[in-house]
């Protein structure tokens, strides 16, 4: 991706299952929760040009709480548009990411173009948040990566499979050890 030969504007799919990136600050209850997207919010912040994004909106809710179905539902609609577009964005709650990126990886067969998966680790509205530069990294890795199923979060692309949430440093890792390549 990102090379001459691609065309202009590229053809991104933006799918969003919301997740702590999306959540809301609800003052009554005094909880964060996945209520209404942010994204167009976030979109509106960036200049994305040479990009055509078509967002879908699988689902808006924290990943603690997906089922067996909401996974399969995702990398259902992540595979169908990766037949259609240059590539694939999924907005995706951190604690499940894993998972959605384990049976992506298990389900691509002959994958043409990337799929990136991020999140944050902090909801957009928080001014200390990693949001944005998650999705901005997500957004230029696709075009740039080559085909495959990736994380992309904190400066770093780290392709499926056998990738983890680190908890204690709270950032992706590759299972396998505590030095980690970066893709």
């Amino acid at each position: 991706m990102g090379r001459d030969d691609m065309k202009c504007p590229l053809d991104i799919a933006l799918l969003t299952t919301g997740g702590t990136i999306e959540k809301t600050y609800d003052p009554v209850q005094g909880v964060f929760s996945n209520d209404v997207s942010v994204l167009d919010a976030m979109l509106a912040e960036l200049n994305l040009e040479g990009v055509e994004l078509h967002r879908h909106t699988v689902m808006n809710k924290d990943s603690l709480d997906m089922t067996d179905g909401d996974h399969a539902a995702i990398v259902d609609l992540a595979l169908s548009e990766a037949g259609l577009r240059d590539g694939v964005v999924i907005i995706h709650g951190t604690d499940r990411l894993a998972m959605t990126g384990e049976m992506l990886t298990s389900m691509a067969v002959d994958l043409s173009v990337p799929i990136v998966l991020t999140g944050a680790m902090l909801p957009w509205i928080i001014s200390t948040t990693d949001a944005k530069q998650n999705l901005i990294e997500a957004l230029l890795a696709v075009q740039l990566l080559a085909p495959g199923v990736y994380v992309c979060m904190h400066n770093r692309a780290l392709q499926f499979p056998g990738i983890v949430k680190d908890r204690a440093r709270l950032r992706f890792a590759r299972a396998c050890d505590c030095e980690h390549e970066d893709v």
